[in-house]
């Protein structure tokens, strides 16, 4: 999987946790807006980085290489936060789209691991 940019692999890999949190998100059962804006809460760059802070010390060696190459490939972002959160969501997203192409055990080991409090719509 090496031959699959960094870039690429968080390209994916916000696919799969959008994916994945939409999945989650569909109980209790809601109006689609509803379900739209707590999704929208969570595939949020400040709550990725939260999420991959948390899951760390939980990540092999090679994981942790996977999530460092998907930081720095994350040159630039959005205005509205800070590089630093850009760069820990996109390799948050750079592990996932890895996980999902190579290892989808362990992906579903790592998504398990997620803490959300579902009673608020905004964890940030």
């Amino acid at each position: 999987m090496r031959s699959v940019s960094p870039a690429a692999l968080a390209y994916i890999g916000d696919a799969v946790f959008e994916l994945f949190m939409r999945r989650y998100c569909l109980l209790p059962p809601s109006r689609l807006r509803d379900y739209h804006q707590k999704v929208v809460s969570y595939v949020r760059a400040e709550t990725q980085a939260e999420i991959v802070r948390d899951l760390y010390p939980l990540l092999s060696d090679n994981e942790q290489a996977i999530l460092k190459q998907g930081r720095n490939a994350a040159a630039g972002g959005p205005k509205r936060i800070n590089l630093e959160t850009y760069q820990y969501a996109t390799g948050f997203e750079a592990l996932i789209g890895y996980l999902y192409l190579t290892d989808t055990t362990r992906l579903e080991e790592l998504l398990a691991q997620i803490k959300f409090d579902l009673s608020s719509p905004d964890p940030a």
